[in-house]
């Protein structure tokens, strides 16, 4: 195990923990946020890519399914997840254009966006976020390191200011769980 610093990755862990913690009133508003349009029958859209796009599928499942106590399902979509609508988005418009395009199809004013990128800079997650601007979607943004181009461009943005992925994607998966504890409050 030589390079490997166990000590050095908790307390880089803990850092990112600590970045969580000085986001509780933005965690707050997007709880609130989230909630006012679950009540007037909107819906929230989640998009990531790699480890964030399983952290939309996770989103999306502990929404529509339930995080830990007995409610009616939430009305979450990971637009990662359909394989036919990514793949033919991404050959006729090309790749950066798979969220966007989906916004575009199935979103309506009102609606809530969760954008999850560590860097901030994933041309498809931007563009998603610009159009959901367009269409009068809410948006919040799961971001990393000093937030990139979406954190000018949220609504909300949730940045974890840690230079590391994998601590980043650790952090992100906490507020997730405190967004779903929120909602289940």
């Amino acid at each position: 195990m030589s390079g490997f610093n166990l000590q050095g990755a908790l307390h880089e862990h803990a850092e990112a923990v600590a970045h969580v913690a000085d986001l509780a009133p933005q965690l707050e508003e997007a709880v609130a946020l989230i909630r006012a349009a679950f009540a007037t029958g909107r819906r929230l859209f989640v998009c990531g890519n790699g480890g964030s796009a399983a952290d939309a599928q996770h989103l999306a499942a502990e929404l529509t399914g339930r995080f830990e106590k007995e409610r009616r399902g939430y009305p979450a979509i990971a637009l990662n997840t359909d394989t036919s609508a990514l793949t033919s988005i991404g050959n006729d418009y090309g790749f950066e254009q798979i969220f966007s395009r989906q916004l575009e199809a199935l979103a309506a004013p009102g609606d809530v966006l969760i954008a999850i990128t560590t860097s901030g800079n994933s041309a498809n997650v931007v563009a998603a976020v610009e159009r959901a601007r367009d269409i009068g979607v809410h948006s919040i943004g799961l971001l990393g390191r000093d937030g990139g181009a979406c954190a000018e461009l949220v609504d909300i943005a949730l940045v974890v200011g840690v230079p590391r992925t994998a601590r980043i994607q650790e952090a992100h998966v906490l507020i997730l769980h405190l967004l779903c504890e929120g909602l289940d409050a």
